[in-house]
């Protein structure tokens, strides 16, 4: 019994830790990206897409810059970015943007705001694309 207890209880802790953002990663829903980007609430606010360069090549958001987050170089290219300033990350639905907002975390960003449900729920929520 006491076996099943502490398994439940690090079981816990683990997914507990797991769920939890990285700091300074917030999520936002598709319409507060839409009025951050296409409204200028942040002037000077990071756009940039984490998928590959093909899905980029597809669709994306109006002046977002394409830095995927699988490529080996993900983190040599975001040093381009301005640490001071907002970074917005999307993906396709939530996963690999996550991720970048996780690396994004831990290089000392502190404004990252990752599109919950990707492009897929900006594209569901009928908000405007580039091709």
């Amino acid at each position: 019994m006491k076996k099943l207890f502490f398994i439940l209880l690090i079981s816990s802790a683990v997914l507990t830790s797991c769920s939890q953002p990285a700091k300074g990663v917030h999520s936002v829903s598709p319409q507060e990206g839409y009025d951050a980007v296409y409204n200028k609430k942040e002037s000077s606010l990071q756009l940039v897409d984490v998928r590959t360069a093909e899905e980029y090549g597809v669709s994306h958001l109006k002046d977002a810059q394409n830095i995927c987050v699988t490529d080996d170089d993900f983190q040599e290219k975001v040093k381009t970015l301005d640490k001071d300033k907002p970074v917005y990350v999307y993906c396709k639905k939530g996963g690999r943007s996550s991720r970048a907002a996780e690396i994004l975390s831990e290089m000392g960003f502190t404004q990252i705001y990752d599109l919950s449900g990707g492009i897929t729920a900006w594209e569901e929520e009928g908000l405007q694309t580039t091709q």
